[in-house]
């Protein structure tokens, strides 16, 4: 096994006066040439938007785009026609591919919006736009890792152009739960959203992340109540 941690207060960071972000990932001025990605995932931002306040229109292609809610709710429009608004315990994906335009505003006036923004580099370029969006209530289980992304349309949750396989695991403390990888060429983003846990032995908090490879599966204990983000993903990417 190989790894990678990137402890949270080490994450570039972003100001803007409505916006406060946090990179994983170089990222508009944070620039890091040892923290570009992890293999396919390009991005992974932990935004908070100030109440009001939001991204106008703005351009994408040929990404693939994730966001997920954490607190408050976020208010998507774009130029496929779509208007929506995304909360906690939903996950909307979109697929830039020929070109989209879309905003994102916090919807509330008395309140943040917090959402992690999570850019993945898709395997075909040039596809046509499109959006979904689901609620993670009808497949949630507590103390175990369950899928919510895919590359397949028939998998549970919601799929994207890339051998990509999202997890979510809420986990009461003490209790553990293995995790087996998909494709061993592969590598797993662990983002650690709340709580503590321990990896393989291993003590991490909230918001360190940690890219494993090289393994088929590993283990994660709650030290205490915690909420863990898994993303597999394609290590070397093919043109």
């Amino acid at each position: 096994m190989q790894q990678v941690i990137h402890k949270a207060e080490t994450r570039g960071e972003a100001n803007h006066g409505w916006l406060h972000s946090f990179h994983s990932f170089s990222f508009a001025n944070y620039h890091n040439p040892d923290r570009m990605s992890f293999g396919a995932l390009r991005v992974l931002n932990d935004d908070q938007v100030y109440p009001g306040k939001g991204f106008g229109s703005h351009p994408h292609d040929n990404m693939e785009i994730i966001s997920i809610p954490l607190e408050g709710d976020l208010e998507h429009k774009d130029s496929m026609g779509n208007e929506a608004v995304i909360r906690e315990g939903d996950v909307q994906v979109m697929s830039a591919g020929t070109g989209v335009f879309h905003s994102e505003l916090n919807k509330n006036h008395d309140k943040d919006v917090k959402f992690l923004q999570i850019w993945i580099v898709p395997n075909k370029k040039d596809v046509a736009p499109r959006y979904d969006q689901i609620s993670l209530k009808d497949i949630a289980v507590n103390n175990k890792f369950f899928q919510f992304l895919s590359p397949s349309e028939k998998d549970q949750g919601v799929w994207i152009h890339q051998d990509a396989w999202f997890s979510l695991g809420n986990f009461e403390e003490g209790l553990s739960d293995s995790y087996t990888l998909k494709n061993r060429e592969n590598g797993v983003y662990i983002f650690i959203l709340e709580g503590e846990t321990t990896i393989n032995g291993e003590k991490f908090t909230r918001r360190d992340g940690i890219g494993l490879w090289n393994l088929d599966k590993f283990e994660i204990t709650a030290v205490s109540k915690a909420s863990v983000l898994l993303m597999e993903v394609p290590l070397f990417l093919k043109n």
